[in-house]
C-alpha cells in the first residue's frame, strides 16, 4: 500500500471567513491554526502547506476567559540583560487586538519557514470590513 503525499503545485486552497466576536481567543486560534496548517483536508501532509486563506473579522469583540485579561502577560525579550518586557493582555487587547490574535495563532504553527508561510495565509481585521471581498471567501463557522 503506498502513502500519498501531496505536493505544493497540487493544493487546492480556499477562502474562509470567520467572525470571532465574543469567542475565547485560545480556543479559536487553535482552530485557525489547524486550518491554515491544513489538517482538516484529508491530503494533509506534515511537511507541506496544504492549508487555506484565513480572514477574520472582530478581533476587538475576541474575550479572554476568568482573570486573564489582568493577570496574563504577553512577554517578548530584546536579547540583553534586564530586557524582559511584559504587557498586561488588558492593554494589549485595547491598542492591537489584530496582533494579540495573530501572535496566538503563530505561537500554535510550527516553527520555521513552513510556520511562517502558513501564518502569511491569515489575515485579521479589528471591525466587520475586511478587504477580501475579491477572493469571495465562504463563511465559516467555528465550533466552540
Amino acid at each position: 500500500m503506498k502513502s500519498y503525499v501531496a505536493k505544493p503545485e497540487t493544493v487546492v486552497r480556499k477562502w474562509y471567513v470567520v467572525d470571532v466576536a465574543g469567542k475565547p481567543l485560545g480556543r479559536a486560534a487553535s482552530q485557525i491554526a489547524s486550518i491554515l496548517r491544513g489538517k482538516n483536508k484529508p491530503e494533509f501532509t506534515p511537511n507541506v502547506d496544504t492549508g487555506d486563506y484565513v480572514v477574520i473579522i472582530n478581533a476587538e469583540k475576541i474575550v479572554l476567559t476568568g482573570k486573564k485579561l489582568d493577570q496574563k502577560m504577553l512577554r517578548h525579550h530584546s536579547g540583553y540583560p534586564g530586557g524582559l518586557k511584559e504587557t498586561p493582555y488588558r492593554i494589549v487587547m485595547e491598542k492591537k487586538p489584530e496582533f494579540a490574535f495573530k501572535e496566538a495563532v503563530r505561537r500554535m504553527l510550527p516553527v520555521g519557514p513552513l510556520g511562517n508561510q502558513m501564518l502569511t495565509k491569515l489575515n485579521v481585521y479589528r471591525g466587520a470590513e475586511h478587504e477580501n471581498a475579491a477572493q469571495k471567501p465562504e463563511v465559516l463557522v467555528l465550533k466552540y
